[in-house]
């Protein structure tokens, strides 16, 4: 009698014409989330539907590559390749070249923090960002994967991916986002705008993320003319 109920594979999990364990090791990366501070052997197999025992395989194959570390509380948490994989991963993209000059012209003008977000899967990459000068910031460092619920910056990505609804149709119709308490935490406010390549496809999103004390209506027009020329940058 196996210790554990034997579960059906996620069809999710296994690419058509993929090997099975390759995609599953993959759910166990994609597992992580940014508000994690460590997983347990359980909270990881409740998450990507599978084995305990068959996570566990995975987790070996994850540690030895330095995808994923297992710390002395029996707590999973990434690895450094996984940094390393998002440094090569910010280099291949040309539009580094653009992003970061308006991200650093936009700090210039409001003092503020400014971030380019991108949409992956159901979470946003903080691809771009660049620091206010301010002692009083929010901590957020690229390479994070954030919430794609929460925050303008995932409301605009969602917005302008298409998504349903009166509230998406409203940010659709504006044209931007602001919040002037974030509903990802009370003490950071944020503004957000698309930024779009040839052919309205949606790059990314322009974002200026404050202390909510230090959110000022002036940052919006500042904010959607940055990302309009942007967009015209990119050839959008």
């Amino acid at each position: 009698m196996p210790r554990y109920p034997v579960r059906e594979p996620d069809p999710s999990q296994v690419a058509e014409g993929g090997v099975a364990a390759v995609d599953r090791a993959l759910a166990v990366l994609t597992a992580f989330r940014a508000e994690d501070t460590g997983l347990t052997l359980r909270e990881i197999s409740d998450r990507v539907a599978l084995v305990p025992s068959t996570v566990l395989r995975l987790l070996a194959s994850l540690i030895h590559a330095g995808f994923v570390q297992r710390h002395a509380d029996a707590r999973y948490t990434l690895g450094p390749a996984t940094a390393q994989l998002h440094r090569v991963y910010a280099a291949s993209f040309s539009l580094q070249d653009v992003v970061l000059p308006t991200l650093r012209a936009l700090v210039d003008q409001t003092r503020e923090s400014a971030s380019f977000h991108v949409r992956q899967g159901d979470q946003r990459l903080l691809l771009y960002r660049v620091n206010s000068p301010q002692p009083l910031s929010d901590q957020s460092r690229a390479g994070d994967l954030l919430p794609l619920d929460k925050g303008t910056g995932g409301h605009v990505l969602q917005a302008f991916s298409g998504a349903p609804g009166a509230h998406y149709e409203r940010i659709r119709q504006d044209g931007y986002m602001s919040l002037p308490v974030s509903d990802r935490s009370r003490e950071l406010a944020g503004i957000s705008a698309p930024v779009f390549y040839p052919g309205g496809e949606l790059a990314g999103a322009l974002t200026l993320t404050m202390p909510a004390h230090r959110f000022r209506k002036t940052h919006i027009p500042v904010l959607r003319r940055a990302a309009k020329a942007l967009t015209e940058a990119l050839g959008g």
